[in-house]
């Protein structure tokens, strides 16, 4: 689901008034979106665009693999998921699936982490935002200099693994079917990532789960 929002401000000039269009904050959309976004849905905001998207237990399920693969490396609080960071460019607020922070991280003042503060970014693909992680996002994150940016996407069963940000894109580029593993040990990471137990989510897979 995605929702564009744009706010109507009245303004008096020489005793007349005009209709003047201008964009919200990210704090203002989303305080918008505090009361309004429907339990279990992932919200996140790209370039002015709310994007909302349904988890599912593929997607949590992957989630919490990676997440427990980076414990060996990372402290609980320097691991993130579906926690707003801001992102350099327009109206850009995102919720990753996953994300790895610097040894020394902190909070702003508003009780925000830093985007400079990543090490590495998971997303897991969902239908509704596959444009978006693949994309802007993309874009976004090697603007923002994060070293590593890792999808994994359950319908095709295979991760892109992006390394290298230099001019505003990933110089590395690598695909890893799931059941091989990702090699970050020459990375800031330092581990390895297995992909084994990355559950796919096609048709056919839920039929079986279904009927098992």
């Amino acid at each position: 689901m995605t929702i564009s929002l744009e706010r109507t401000e009245a303004i008096e000039t020489d005793g007349m008034e005009m209709a003047e269009h201008t964009e919200p904050t990210l704090d203002e959309l989303f305080e918008q979106l505090e009361n309004s976004v429907p339990e279990g849905y992932k919200v996140e905001i790209v370039g002015g665009t709310i994007f909302m998207s349904p988890q599912r237990a593929s997607h949590w399920e992957t989630i919490l693999d990676i997440i427990e693969q980076l414990r060996t490396r990372y402290a609980r609080k320097r691991l993130l998921s579906d926690v707003r960071i801001d992102f350099p460019g327009l109206l850009n607020g995102f919720a990753s699936d996953v994300v790895a922070l610097a040894q020394g991280a902190k909070k702003d003042a508003k009780g925000r982490w830093h985007h400079q503060d990543i090490e590495f970014v998971a997303e897991v693909i969902s239908k509704g935002t596959a444009v978006n992680d693949y994309g802007p996002k993309k874009k976004i994150y090697a603007e923002a200099g994060i070293p590593i940016y890792v999808i994994a996407d359950p319908y095709i069963g295979r991760c892109r693994v992006f390394t290298q940000p230099q001019d505003g894109d990933y110089k590395d580029d690598l695909t890893v079917p799931y059941g091989e593993p990702i090699d970050l040990a020459s990375t800031v990471v330092d581990l390895t990532l297995a992909t084994d137990e990355f559950p796919l989510d096609r048709p056919a897979a839920r039929e079986t789960s279904a009927s098992e």
